[in-house]
């Protein structure tokens, strides 16, 4: 029998090499088909899209055929996740884009989208404790005539965040579950109840009429949309923690996009159905994000109301804890090839979760909420200013950023299977990502000429121009530390993306011949 530093070189989980011991390796066997579709469709948080998302591109667009946009939206980010959930079928790694991209592009360009993952996911995550500290702090004001900072609760909901980031992801899953099907519910029985109760034009489909996405404001339109589906592409995020990735990952991320598009687009709807299309962007204007409450309190009574509320908030929660895990597993595998220190490439304990990777996202997401705090305006300006900046410049931030990962993914599935001379094997799929590439690219690059719109700025301001600016600079930094890597150690820069199968390498070349 062999013990100590042997024995742990050459263990195995399910036939992965974990060579230096199973903390360099995440836990296969974790998640199912269910669990895997949970965890992702909670970042999406379903209430606060129809909550916040919709009656805010209502109110600022104009677009009354927004329902139509999701629909336009599904279509196109269907036609990424083809090629997308095929490479799934070739690399596992919790790496995600970063991992795809170095495969087909090098490790170079996945160094860079590697940054440009962690600090977009990071803004999303730490963007949503703004309104969650806000909605919060609404509650105690009008159900317990308490008065608290908004940053109070956001601190608070930051440590539990954390404290379940150290579980088992299935603990995680069932977290996410449970508040996922009850927001999910909920918007279900609005969604009946506006139908059953419409407005005087009746069961109107005016909304999905193509003439209603005319006008200049479209372009912006498809930015605030399409950052209701972000979450959908982290199911290959877990594939290491799934026991069959090959199988379990498509088919969730099918499952995702298209269950997202159709509910969206119907739910969307109902809202237009409850106010009346000729009425919907005059009520958004006038409710803003009370445009749901409003319309639910005539139909489905205050206590239901009252509750849609409690459960806004606790989507919020889910949607932070969903992408807490996701940049959790990006930092494990960063540090895992080299991308950080490697004391980042470590799980923890019996949990099996990347425990430091945890720690550093709950420590950036303390650090920001808490510089927030310290800018908080209230004696002198706007209340809800630090808040709402928080949450709007984190979430567009992040939004870009993931736009931008996918168009150079779906280019790097091309490169990828053209490299391995399967490119008529692979044609139509081929076809599919050069055309989702395309269709990303022309949202990213109205992201970003319209960026003072999304974020609420003046055009002249800095804003529009500074904040697209720390995508860009994470991967001009990402490329800097490909490029050095890559002359200083030539191993660990082609050991990018890689994952497991670097562990397998070492093995191999420790084993005796």
């Amino acid at each position: 029998m062999t013990t100590g530093s042997s024995s742990a070189s050459r263990s195995t989980t399910d036939g992965i090499s974990t060579y230096l011991g199973q903390e360099r390796a995440l836990r296969a066997d974790r998640l199912g088909t269910g669990g895997l579709l949970l965890s992702v469709l909670a970042a999406t948080a379903p209430l606060m899209v129809v909550a916040g998302v919709m009656p805010t591109t209502f109110a600022v667009m104009g677009i009354v055929g927004q329902p139509l946009l999701f629909v336009v939206l599904g279509v196109v980010l269907i036609l990424f996740s083809v090629g997308y959930a095929e490479m799934s079928r070739h690399v596992h790694n919790a790496g995600a884009f970063y991992a795809y991209i170095s495969r087909g592009l090098g490790g170079t360009a996945g160094a860079a989208a590697a940054l440009v993952a962690l600090v977009a996911y990071n803004a999303l995550q730490v963007g949503i404790y703004g309104i969650f500290g806000f909605e919060v702090s609404g509650l105690f004001s009008t159900y317990a005539h308490l008065q608290i900072a908004w940053w109070i609760p956001a601190l608070v909901a930051a440590l539990v965040v954390g404290a379940l980031g150290w579980l088992k992801i299935d603990v995680n899953a069932r977290v996410l579950g449970v508040l996922l099907v009850i927001e999910v519910a909920l918007v279900v029985i609005f969604d009946i109840a506006a139908i059953g109760d419409p407005a005087k034009e009746g069961l109107s489909l005016h909304a999905f009429n193509p003439d209603t996405l005319t006008g200049a404001g479209v372009g912006t339109a498809l930015c605030f949309c399409i950052a209701a589906f972000l979450g959908f592409e982290q199911a290959p995020v877990y594939a290491e923690e799934t026991s069959r990735p090959h199988i379990l990952v498509p088919r969730v991320m099918f499952l995702a996009v298209g269950g997202v598009a159709v509910f969206f687009a119907i739910s969307c709807w109902a809202l237009t159905v409850a106010a009346g299309p000729s009425a919907i962007v005059g009520t958004s204007q006038k409710q803003s994000a009370g445009l749901l409450f409003f319309l639910t309190e005539s139909r489905l009574g205050g206590t239901f109301t009252d509750v849609l509320h409690v459960l806004f908030v606790t989507g919020m929660f889910a949607a932070m804890l969903s992408f807490h895990n996701v940049v959790a597993r990006y930092t494990f595998a960063m540090g895992r090839e080299g991308l950080l220190p490697a004391s980042f490439g470590r799980t923890a304990g019996a949990s099996g979760a990347p425990g430091t990777g945890s720690l550093l996202q709950s420590a950036v997401a303390l650090v920001v909420v808490i510089a927030f705090a310290v800018a908080d305006d209230k004696p002198t300006g706007d209340p809800t200013a630090p808040v709402l900046h928080l949450f709007t410049w984190g979430g567009n931030i992040g939004a870009l950023g993931v736009i931008l990962l996918m168009a150079a993914a779906s280019v790097s599935v091309i490169v990828f299977f053209a490299r391995r001379g399967a490119l008529g094997a692979q044609s139509w799929r081929l076809i599919t990502s050069a055309l989702a590439a395309v269709a990303l690219l022309v949202i990213a690059g109205y992201t970003v000429k319209d960026f003072d719109v999304l974020v609420g700025a003046g055009p002249d301001s800095a804003l529009s121009w500074g904040l697209p600016g720390i995508v860009v600079l994470a991967a001009l930094i990402g490329l800097v530390q490909g490029l050095v890597l890559r002359f200083r150690s030539p191993e660990a820069h082609a050991r990018i993306g890689l994952g497991n199968e670097a562990f397998q390498l070492d093995k191999a070349a420790q084993e005796p011949s």
